[in-house]
């Protein structure tokens, strides 16, 4: 790869000229691979017995304890699989897995993802919250928000809210109301060179300074919303110290009631560069926070890509000694004009429960309407109002004539055992393919009624079987070939 004099001579000055080369060496070796297990419908070992026969399955990424490496088989290429139609898993780069599996994010906690899109932070946010709690995923751009709400539907998340609101409007809305944000910054992107050439090209057009500007802003934001004893995990994707380690001493020194925690260097993990480091000037050296704190993930030093992580820790007692699954003490309620609360079980739902579930889900959710469509939310509903909001909470199905007609986000989001009638195609075979394809299937064994469709045991959408056929509802925006 030929990089630029101005980018060598940056980074030979911030590692020196032996690391730089020991770097620059690195890029002509291929790219490593991972991905993670959703463990909402899924734990890490069994994800790996599932695949290992299938995709060529390697060692567990050492700072992600869901996380693993894979090898490249253009026969089996695990975004092709049925099983990640199934949200089984999540292909992530091994080191952008770094910021959110150290964000020490709890049950019952409430999270915001400022910076959400693709999703895979919110991802690994909503495992850990593991149903409990609150998620709110935001990106600014509303396309990039839509590509965030298709992978939190497949991921079976329920209790997230998803949002394209700029940083500002989500203080102004919430306030200092959040257990954990996470900030993954826009940046300069240098320590994507390897994985994407097309990075460099964006190094020279769009320089730090505008990205340091970016990032200013929305931590100054993200200040006001994390609650006393919160913390925020701040990470870029750059080697640029004024966009990592001088942007932490920079926020520090104007908000000195955060602090740095220490945090995890397994696998070739880096300290983070104090000024001073190597060549640059000694006068440079901060007197401010010990930024050796921070994380560095260097590709010539561990199996990944380049990645800067920060975790921040504001000072104060914790406001909320307990967490619950439905307690949020008013923080997120208000009245709010953009649907309508309902005041008891919807009765819709249950008639489709009795029909065709075991039981009746969602049983301490609060449930509202929006013009056909039916929600459950599993925290307080808050006041959206003037927010440009995706979705809150899961969107159960749509309303016509009395009868409920369940989404893909519902039925990705319950456990299996709930269906009264499953249909398991081979993940592997012709009939899972025209299944997600979108055709009909004949199925002579099936009874009639609603019934989930699964790849082995685990569902990938939804039919309707009469007289033997299966009426396909997989989404026309899901469909896909495999």
């Amino acid at each position: 790869m030929e990089l630029s004099e101005a980018f060598k001579t940056k980074l030979t000055a911030l590692i020196g000229e032996a690391e730089y080369k020991e770097y620059e060496a690195q890029l002509d070796l291929p790219c490593v691979h991972g991905l993670r297990a959703n463990r909402l419908k899924i734990r890490p070992e069994e994800l790996k017995l599932l695949l290992d026969n299938n995709i060529r399955i390697g060692e567990s990424v050492p700072w992600c304890d869901d996380g693993y490496y894979f090898d490249i088989d253009p026969e089996r290429m695990p975004g092709r699989m049925a099983y990640y139609l199934a949200g089984l898993y999540y292909i992530q780069e091994p080191s952008a897995m770094y910021p959110a599996a150290n964000a020490a994010i709890k049950p019952g906690e409430r999270v915001l993802d400022m910076c959400a899109a693709p999703g895979g932070k919110s991802l690994r946010a909503a495992s850990d919250l593991d149903r409990t709690g609150f998620l709110l995923s935001n990106d600014i751009s509303v396309s990039r928000a839509g590509t965030l709400l298709y992978n939190l539907e497949l991921g079976g998340v329920e209790n997230a809210m998803v949002t394209s609101c700029t940083p500002a409007e989500l203080a102004d809305r919430f306030g200092a109301g959040f257990d954990a944000v996470l900030v993954d910054a826009p940046c300069s992107g240098e320590g994507m060179f390897r994985k994407d050439p097309d990075a460099l090209g964006s190094w020279e057009k769009y320089k730090s300074e505008k990205c340091i500007e970016m990032q200013r802003d929305i931590l100054k934001n993200a200040a006001k919303l994390v609650r006393p004893g919160g913390r925020i995990m701040y990470s870029t994707c750059t080697f640029d110290r004024g966009e990592d380690e001088g942007m932490i001493e920079e926020f520090i020194s104007e908000h000195p009631e955060f602090e740095l925690s220490e945090l995890s260097k397994k696998g070739g993990v880096a300290d983070g560069i104090d000024a001073g480091h190597n060549s640059m000037p000694a006068a440079c050296a901060s007197s401010g926070p010990d930024v050796s704190r921070t994380a560095r993930l260097w590709p010539h030093k561990l199996k990944g890509e380049g990645q800067f992580a920060a975790l921040l820790v504001k000072r104060g007692e914790t406001e909320f000694d307990k967490y619950s699954e439905h307690s949020y003490y008013g923080v997120f309620s208000g009245k709010c004009s953009s649907y309508r609360l309902l005041k008891q079980y919807p009765e819709e739902l249950k008639s489709f429960a009795d029909k065709n579930l075991n039981s009746l889900p969602l049983q301490n959710a609060a449930f509202y309407v929006m013009g056909e469509s039916l929600y459950a939310c599993t925290f307080e509903p808050c006041n959206i109002d003037r927010l440009k909001v995706l979705r809150m909470g899961l969107l159960i199905g749509e309303i016509s004539y009395g009868k409920l007609r369940p989404s893909q986000h519902f039925i990705m989001s319950m456990d299996r055992s709930i269906f009264a009638r499953k249909i398991s195609l081979d993940p592997f075979g012709s009939d899972i393919r025209r299944y997600l394809r979108g055709e009909s299937l004949y199925v002579p064994e099936a009874k009639d009624g609603f019934t989930a469709v699964c790849a082995g045991d685990y569902q990938v959408g939804g039919g309707e079987v009469k007289s033997g056929t299966l009426k396909n509802l997989y989404p026309k925006g899901w469909r896909r070939i495999i």
